[in-house]
């Protein structure tokens, strides 16, 4: 996979309570990602920039919400999360990676 791809399929760590559950419970890490992208990709980049071997990757897009503002009605930008199992002994530390 072309290096710079992988900068913009991988957005960053999603930090939530669900998130945190389920990295405890089923060994999990949450990604958010670009609307385009695909599985492979998304389970290319994360071996690719964190050294680890994925066993499966969910994909979930949300909807933004319609908001209520001071200029009438808007609406939140979209949001695609991917949920990435991680094989048995595989562990993301966030902290210690490095940049390319």
């Amino acid at each position: 996979m072309n290096p710079e791809r992988v900068f913009k399929v991988l957005l960053g760590p999603h930090i939530s309570e669900k998130a945190t559950v389920v990295a405890e419970k089923h060994n999990q890490v949450v990604f958010r990602v670009a609307s385009d992208a695909t599985k492979p990709e998304i389970k290319a980049a994360v071996e690719q920039l964190f050294n680890v071997k994925v066993d499966a990757v969910q994909v979930s897009n949300l909807k933004g919400k319609r908001k209520r503002t001071r200029y009438g009605m808007g609406k939140r930008s979209d949001l695609r999360k991917a949920y990435v199992r991680l094989q048995e002994g595989q562990d993301i530390d966030f902290l210690s990676v490095e940049k390319a």
